[in-house]
């Protein structure tokens, strides 16, 4: 079959590769149908995840249909439409049963970075039984794939907000991790979304869809002075900090109102100051993490109904054919892409 691995740094290569095969009673054989690449993919390709291994199928973010089933398996069955997690969990041991199923102690960030991942015809998904969704009859693969990853990203930063009714939710980042936040916030109960991104075509977007109420450009705009005015002079009741650039982390905790929650969902590639007598007083919280994706059947629940929706996210589809060239259109974020959806069959 074909496959996209990373050949070395700062380059990815098609491959002819062996079919996976069920190697534990609790995996499954997934046949792609459509797979995404993700800024975490090119976080290994450029040798920023140390735990990546070099020659390892990429991808953790696709949809596809069962093909074959380990013998444990009990709750999916062969020519299920599925979404995958892009979490790997045991479900059993202490952190899982604690809900904290991206520190699983058999598990974490294993497809597309340690095993081989979903940028192929095939993939194989271990503990299968958790780690798949059944996709509802009445929303597509193109619907469902961002399921399992970005839009469980943005359920997570919302969530970690802990949003009451009527609060306002500043959003740093229009990317797809942050579009996915703003209406997971909504859903929540925000009352105003405040956005932030130095990409004003990315802000005029999240404005003219109604996810954002209020958009700021940092590089124009004094974004302290707009938020104390839109929040009667306390600051935001949370930030999701969803942009990860190298002073976003600094906004977030500055346009915060005192005893805010500060959600940390970006992955940074250089370590961040925490200057706390500058902040003594503010009296913050802060929570931070990978996505911690134990809501997929929720999410696609509120596909169902309407009241989320992903489909903006897909700004160009490609054939696995075309994968390595995808690639390079992603990492020069040309034509204000968002996602590229990869066709494998």
């Amino acid at each position: 079959m074909k496959a996209l691995v990373w050949d070395s740094i700062g380059k990815v290569k098609l491959i002819d590769k062996d079919m996976p095969k069920i190697e534990h009673p609790r995996d499954a054989i997934v046949k792609v149908t459509l797979s995404s690449i993700c800024t975490s993919d090119l976080h290994i390709i450029n040798g920023y995840v140390p735990k990546a291994k070099q020659g390892i199928t990429l991808g953790h973010e696709f949809v596809g249909e069962i093909v074959s089933l380990g013998e444990d398996i009990k709750n999916l069955q062969i020519g299920d439409r599925v979404s995958a997690n892009c979490e790997t969990f045991c479900g059993e041991c202490w952190f899982c049963q604690k809900g904290y199923i991206n520190n699983c102690q058999n598990g974490g960030w294993k497809l597309g970075c340690s095993i081989d991942g979903c940028q192929a015809e095939y993939v194989r998904v271990p503990f299968a039984d958790t780690g798949l969704t059944k996709i509802p009859e009445s929303i597509s693969y193109e619907n469902a794939l961002f399921v399992g990853d970005i839009l469980s990203s943005g359920y997570f930063g919302a969530e970690l907000c802990e949003i009451k009714q009527g609060d306002t939710i500043a959003v740093i980042g229009c990317g797809p991790v942050g579009i996915c936040s703003m209406q997971c916030a909504k859903v929540m109960g925000a009352e105003k979304i405040i956005a932030l991104d130095i990409d004003q075509t990315r802000l005029e977007l999240v404005k003219s869809k109604g996810y954002a109420d209020i958009i700021i450009n940092p590089l124009t705009q004094n974004v302290e002075n707009i938020v104390k005015e839109q929040t009667s002079n306390r600051g935001a009741d949370g930030v999701i900090e969803a942009a990860g650039g190298k002073d976003t982390f600094q906004t977030a905790w500055q346009i915060a109102r005192p005893n805010a929650i500060v959600a940390v969902v970006a992955m940074y590639e250089e370590n961040q100051v925490l200057p706390l007598p500058q902040m003594y007083g503010k009296n913050l919280i802060f929570k931070t993490g990978g996505v911690d994706a134990t809501h997929c059947k929720e999410l696609l629940n509120l596909i169902a109904q309407n009241k989320i929706s992903t489909d903006i996210l897909i700004s160009e589809t490609y054939s696995l054919n075309e994968i390595e060239k995808a690639y390079e259109l992603f990492e020069e974020k040309n034509n204000n892409c968002l996602k590229f959806a990869i066709k494998s069959s």
